[in-house]
């Protein structure tokens, strides 16, 4: 895959078993600095202890959703442009358009393909 592959990338969903494969689906991309959480309130933890160039999130979560979890971000003046991707199996357009309209850069619909994966990163990156 072209591009920057050594950005590091927040991935977070509250099941270990999606987050291992979207881990694996970003290795195969050729990304290696790739950090997990369980929810949205493990991924602030994160953001505070680490430098995130691209957030890969759930939309529901226990504790903290995707979607608290992308308003605490846009809402937060040292992570607020951190580029954001929901990851999930919601594919209402509901929730298609609240995402949108609370700042989130990219959405892929779950089961995905690794190559969308990628095309998806490299649209939100640019």
């Amino acid at each position: 895959m072209t591009g920057n592959t050594n950005i590091r990338i927040l991935v977070v969903d509250d099941s270990s078993a999606i987050r291992r494969i979207i881990i694996s689906a970003l290795k195969e991309l050729g990304f290696r600095n790739v950090l997990e959480a369980g929810d949205g309130a493990q991924a602030l933890e994160v953001l505070q202890s680490h430098t995130i160039q691209l957030i890969l999130s759930d939309y529901k979560m226990p504790r903290m959703s995707g979607m608290e979890l992308l308003e605490k971000v846009r809402a937060s003046e040292e992570h607020r442009n951190i580029p954001f991707i929901m990851v999930t199996a919601e594919a209402q357009k509901e929730a298609v358009v609240e995402a949108v309209q609370k700042g989130v850069n990219g959405y892929i619909v779950k089961p995905f393909k690794s190559d969308a994966l990628g095309r998806k990163i490299l649209q939100v990156l640019g």
